[in-house]
């Protein structure tokens, strides 16, 4: 039993997309929790905090299109947009026949929940969002310039993967890119390369680094939300996240008819730097609707 909860079990579905991949703890029988990692994670980003949740349920980690072992887009001109990565969702849950389940998302991945559950709310009994309420929006002054330069990077094409020599050099990478630390990054990190004659290159398709072209616009994003039916808690980090502002976070959580804000010090990445506290809220939650 204290195996199923702290040694994940790799699962696929085959779905109108691709064959998607995802990290299951628990016993199956509990109730489902399916949970999104943020842009350029994986299913291993919820390697700290699932084992925690998955006392009392069934914690399913799935790695987002593109992304750790799922498939990536067919083709070679195509981006990857978030509005599509709700059918996605629904697929993959579809695939596992799982019903009226909470949904827990991070980042990029709390942006994407945060429109499942105002597209398809009946699927959703509990929403956790771990920074991140909606995606990113467009607020016009910028429109023209993310249009060009999206346009111009595509035309420009990109250059070759980068190669690591050994596994650490990729985790040093990452830890210069992000808020974390070696080991806490070691995970995704391990689930997100994939090994080449010479050391090892990203597993993650090259293309979700392209700009957005069109982001949706913020009064979009708020009618959206006011959609969301299901109760919510949002977890935001102290202090706040530049690109997340406490003004527009509090404008978002507004529109929503039941949710629960709270903060936490700490870094973007709050349910691995500090798994127990975010598990200890998000149980609390759940434990009450």
């Amino acid at each position: 039993m204290a195996n199923a909860r702290t040694r994940p079990v790799a699962i696929r579905a085959e779905t109108r997309f691709g064959e998607l991949a995802a990290l299951q703890w628990g016993r199956e029988g509990d109730p489902p929790l399916l949970a999104l990692h943020g842009w350029l994670d994986n299913a291993a980003s919820f390697t700290r905090l699932a084992p925690i949740l998955a006392d009392d349920r069934c914690v399913i980690a799935l790695d987002l299109p593109g992304h750790g072992h799922s498939a990536h887009l067919p083709g070679t001109l195509r981006r990857y947009a978030i509005t599509d990565q709700i059918d996605h969702v629904l697929d993959f849950a579809a695939a596992l026949g799982l019903g009226q389940f909470d949904l827990l998302g991070h980042s990029l991945g709390g942006g994407i929940a945060s429109l499942f559950a105002a597209a398809a709310p009946r699927y959703v009994r509990g929403l956790s969002l771990i920074e991140s309420l909606g995606p990113l929006g467009d607020t016009g002054d910028r429109t023209l310039e993310r249009w060009r330069a999206a346009h111009a990077e595509l035309e420009k094409g990109r250059g070759k993967p980068r190669l690591f020599a050994t596994l650490e050099e990729a985790v040093a990478a990452r830890v210069e890119a992000g808020d974390l630390q070696a080991g806490e990054v070691r995970p995704i990190v391990a689930r997100n390369v994939r090994r080449v004659e010479n050391g090892y290159v990203w597993r993650s398709d090259p293309r979700l680094r392209l700009r957005t072209p069109l982001r949706i616009e913020e009064g979009q994003i708020r009618r959206l939300l006011a959609g969301i039916e299901a109760d919510t808690l949002l977890l935001l980090a102290e202090p706040a996240t530049p690109y997340l502002p406490t003004g527009l976070m509090n404008a978002r959580a507004a529109c929503l008819p039941a949710i629960r804000v709270e903060r936490l010090p700490g870094p973007h990445h709050l349910h691995i730097r500090h798994p127990r506290e975010v598990a200890a809220h998000i149980k609390k939650f759940l434990a009450s609707i």
